[in-house]
């Protein structure tokens, strides 16, 4: 059995670390240029330089997202960006650009690369063509199915790597490869600006009737044409693990820690389950739905994994999240006398029941006793996010643990 990887996504260092703790076996980032996520905070390169140290000493790789799809004006700075790269020794580049791919090859060849989803990557033939030029994983497009990943596997070098999205956001158009954003806003998704149009509510206007909306009716729910599901393949870990895929990657470099915590700790379990013992594994997947169903999501699919996705792949009446816990905040220290910081995400208050959730697998309830702001003022509530405040519980706490609250 070929060794299955977990690749989380982060966008920033407090995010790299969470993932890092709550099971990831390597964390994907992008830095501050050239990545398809320019809305998220990301990493400078310092920030990389103490992510990688940190992944690093818990035996966890980190990738480096450049796979925008680069004009002629982006050729110079992608050389600078690559020179500084070399001294922060990311376990790989995440690149779908050959030009792109041609300067990290020439400017640090000592760092793996690896072909994004956004170079259509459907064939094997395309996957020998990349070995061929020194790849050493490929990822596979989102339109492929298990047969067909199977038959990629089947038809490339042993040691090349599978990599394949088996959780998060769907995007509507070809491997991610979207034309709407920049026709609609001037902001190109293939240079990492994206709006999301394909969350939008639509409606028809008749070109000699300006100001006359009709609306676009799939059924009668709505109008949210282009509205996927989320992808989530944790009932089908062993489906995943025949294919022959090597690293199993989640969408979500724009999310919160509690997603990256939920999503990492709920798949590290299920891998881990499934390996020592797939009947366990079986009879826990109504847990691991449970627990994955526990941050923001969009109700959810299996892609194009074993069908060409229907009309229940799509949402039609809302573009709204799932959203059964609420984020609280991340514990960062502790200072005696007032108690362990967070920085302060959602409206809590003293006397609540709240959830902390620990990277052991633990999730454990307990009530709010105190909350202090940073002067030492005791407070009844935390109404203003992003404050920092000291929070006690009737239990201790350690770095890292996520509080949330259950919605009713």
């Amino acid at each position: 059995m070929r060794k299955i990887e977990l690749l989380i996504p982060a966008n920033n260092i407090e995010v790299l670390k969470v993932a890092v703790l709550y099971g990831a076996d390597a964390v994907y980032i992008g830095g501050e240029v050239f990545s398809l996520r320019a809305g998220a905070k990301n990493f400078t390169i310092e920030d990389m330089k103490e992510g990688i140290a940190f992944a690093h000493e818990r035996g966890v790789k980190v990738y480096v997202t450049s796979n925008i799809l680069a004009h002629n004006d982006d050729l110079e700075e992608v050389k600078k960006y690559f020179t500084e790269l070399k001294e922060v020794k990311p376990d790989a580049l995440i690149i779908s650009d050959p030009a792109i791919f041609t300067l990290a090859k020439e400017i640090i060849p000592e760092t793996d690369i690896h072909i994004s989803t956004q170079a259509n990557n459907t064939n094997y033939g395309t996957f020998n063509f990349w070995y061929g030029l020194g790849a050493t994983r490929v990822v596979t497009a989102r339109e492929l199915s298990l047969i067909e990943i199977s038959e990629i596997r089947a038809n490339i070098p042993d040691d090349m790597e599978i990599e394949t999205f088996i959780h998060g956001a769907m995007c509507i158009s070809y491997s991610g490869r979207c034309l709407l954003s920049n026709f609609m806003t001037g902001r190109d998704a293939n240079r990492g600006a994206c709006t999301h149009p394909c969350r939008w509510k639509y409606a028809v206007m008749e070109e000699s009737r300006p100001g006359e909306y009709m609306p676009v009716y799939e059924n009668e729910r709505g109008t949210y044409i282009f509205n996927s599901k989320d992808l989530c393949m944790i009932e089908y870990i062993p489906e995943l693990i025949e294919a022959g895929i090597d690293s199993f990657k989640v969408e979500g470099r724009m999310k919160t820690a509690l997603y990256v915590a939920s999503v990492a700790r709920t798949y590290r379990m299920a891998i881990d389950d499934y390996l020592k013992d797939p009947d366990y594994y079986r009879q826990r997947i109504p847990f691991y739905k449970e627990e994955i169903a526990k941050c923001t999501y969009r109700q959810y699919t299996t892609g194009f994994f074993f069908h060409k996705p229907t009309e229940e792949s799509q949402i039609y009446d809302s573009n709204t999240y799932e959203k059964n816990y609420t984020y609280l905040g991340l514990v960062q220290g502790y200072k005696e006398g007032l108690g362990y910081l967070i920085e302060q995400k959602n409206k809590f208050s003293a006397g609540e029941q709240i959830e902390v959730m620990k990277p052991s697998g633990e999730n454990i309830v307990r009530e709010v006793v105190n909350i202090y702001d940073e002067e030492g003022n005791e407070m009844e509530s935390c109404p203003h996010p992003k404050q920092m405040i000291y929070v006690n519980l009737d239990m201790p706490l350690e770095d890292f643990d996520i509080l949330r609250r259950k919605e009713k």
